[in-house]
């Protein structure tokens, strides 16, 4: 019998738990839909970082489909997006040099022309403000930790996390009990490898069927250069260098507002060295010829990370289950190829908003929205991901130098309606794609300069991150011992390189005896790299107490 005391709840017709563009989306539609109908609807959307848009990253490059489909005058009402694209550059990276990839080569849509590119997060912000003009109840700060169900087995809403508890579980002078946020229907808009979304995964085995959902890590920095070398509207990606043929991944660099330039890595997570880090390789390739003189002269002004997903088609979860559904990242539509989710975040809220009107308009409560994966099905969402579904296995099975050819091939198919009539299997889950360490090199990183690449402390400080420090790790181990016991010896615990904010450390005694795992949760940026990466999945990811984490200005 348990003597906490009983938690308080609300309820509405509709619970949001994310406040990405998905689930912004998603509360926008709901309230347009309302007034539209003349029919109330109560909306109340929850986000774990201490605004909307504090946990929000992403490259980005916004292909503005959805935002048209949503709000289709949003230039007018001031939506932070004024960068339109003006060039678009391709280049395969070697050691000293690179090569610019005609952009005739590859099929129309990918091309960027027409696209904007700014900072997702404060668009966030701005449609956070649109939401609750339109009536929309929204509470930054407060993380969803717990799924709540009906007695039937039907998802009833969520319940926020207890405040003020110890590190030792002790309860302390301000602690307080987490809400229970009751609703008809709960919307999960968490995002790529979402902490409840896992939950229901595996509860309503919303994955049979499909292949494992294949991620990558998103390294990001925004520096303030030089004006004469800025120019606004270029988008530039890269593949090759510093990655070997068998490493997915590549890099952005985008010019954008004052003087502003994004620029990033991805690393795919099937990466099989447990030697590599992630973080280690966006330094590295910063110093390549072809980009260390965009920087020279500038300013870091920002710095974050997150993980992506990259499964797509094959990947897709089923949508709903009693009560609910996924909606935007959390279930996995990013288009690979073209480096961009947002767009289909935003069609996907909207789709998953529609079919949750309409069920409580029709007086129903806590079954399938099947309308929803009906929308889905006949959507430019699928035919988006449908068409650039073999990209990421080609890749994966031939590396870089052939496999991309390979899926270039595939989509110029696709684009004349004589595409592959088949569609490829990811193969391995993330985790399992490790090779042994006696059976790899170590890779020998330079040192930072501390001009143009830094240290992860250092970059986690600028990320703004923080979380109260007396309050239980929220990165937990099933077995505390596997990380020394068994992940050091085969795998050189590589924890400790591919979390990009100097997370996890093996600490050992002067003379390199007694090795121990040491967790700095204050550093965790929320990218969720450990939970997807850890080869004996032994980490598990859940929220730390409300408005922890990063504080993006403008990622």
């Amino acid at each position: 019998m348990s003597d906490l005391p009983e938690r308080e709840f609300m309820e509405y017709d509709v619970l949001i738990v994310g406040g990405g563009p998905a689930g912004l989306s998603a509360a926008i539609r709901l309230r347009q839909l309302a007034a539209e109908q003349d029919f109330d609807i109560s909306v109340c959307l929850i986000e774990k970082g201490s605004e909307v848009g504090a946990h929000i990253l992403s490259g980005a490059v916004f292909d503005p489909i959805g935002l048209n489909k949503l709000l289709p005058d949003w230039k007018e009402q001031g939506c932070p997006l004024d960068t339109q694209v003006t060039a678009d550059h391709f280049l395969f990276l070697g050691p000293a040099g690179s090569i610019r990839i005609p952009n005739i080569i590859f099929p129309p849509f990918m091309s960027n022309h027409g696209n904007y590119i700014g900072s997702l997060a404060n668009v966030c912000r701005w449609l956070g403000t649109k939401a609750e003009e339109a009536g929309v109840e929204i509470y930054p700060g407060f993380a969803g930790a717990e799924v709540l169900y009906n007695e039937d087995g039907s998802v009833r809403g969520v319940a926020t996390g207890d405040m003020g508890v110890g590190k030792n579980g002790e309860h302390k002078d301000s602690y307080t009990r987490g809400m229970e946020l009751r609703a008809k229907y709960t919307l999960f808009a968490e995002g790529a490898r979402g902490s409840l979304t896992k939950e229901l995964t595996r509860k309503f085995k919303l994955d049979e069927g499909r292949d494992p959902q294949k991620y990558g890590i998103g390294l990001k920095e925004i520096w303030e250069i030089d004006p004469k070398k800025h120019r606004k509207g270029l988008v530039q990606h890269t593949f090759g260098w510093p990655l070997k043929n068998d490493t997915g991944g590549g890099s952005f660099l985008y010019h954008f507002g004052d003087n502003l330039v994004s620029v990033g890595f991805v690393i795919h997570l099937n990466y099989k060295n447990p030697y590599l880090s992630p973080f280690d390789e966006f330094q590295r390739y910063k110093q390549h010829p072809s980009v260390r003189e965009t920087f020279e002269g500038g300013k870091r002004i920002a710095y974050g990370a997150r993980a992506i997903t990259e499964g797509g088609f094959q990947s897709v979860p089923k949508l709903t289950f009693p009560g609910g559904a996924l909606v935007g990242c959390a279930a996995g539509f990013v288009n690979l190829p073209r480096i961009k989710g947002s767009h289909n975040a935003i069609l996907t809220g909207m789709m998953g908003a529609e079919a949750a009107f309409d069920a409580v308009k029709g007086g129903r409560a806590a079954d399938e929205l099947t309308s929803y994966t009906a929308a889905y099905l006949v959507s430019p969402v699928y035919k988006d991901l449908k068409r650039v579904r073999n990209v990421k296995p080609f890749w994966t099975r031939f590396g870089s130098i052939f496999g991309l050819p390979l899926g270039g091939i595939d989509m110029w198919m696709n684009q004349l309606g004589i595409g592959l009539p088949f569609t490829l299997k990811h193969g391995k889950a993330d985790h399992e794609t490790l090779k042994k360490a006696s059976d790899c090199k170590p890779i020998d990183y330079p040192k930072p300069d501390g001009k143009i690449s830094f240290d992860k402390l250092s970059s986690v400080f600028i990320s703004a991150t923080n979380h109260e420090e007396d309050q239980p790790v929220h990165l937990k181990l099933k077995d505390p011992a596997i990380p020394i016991a068994y992940n050091l010896p085969t795998f050189a615990e590589p924890a400790q390189r591919y979390c990009p904010a100097g997370v996890y450390e093996v600490i050992r005694e002067a003379d390199g005896s007694n090795p121990r795992f040491q967790i700095n949760a204050q550093n965790c940026v929320h990218c969720k790299t450990c939970d997807i990466k850890d080869p004996t999945q032994n980490i598990n990811w859940t929220v730390p107490e409300g408005a922890g984490g990063p504080n993006y200005p403008n990622m």
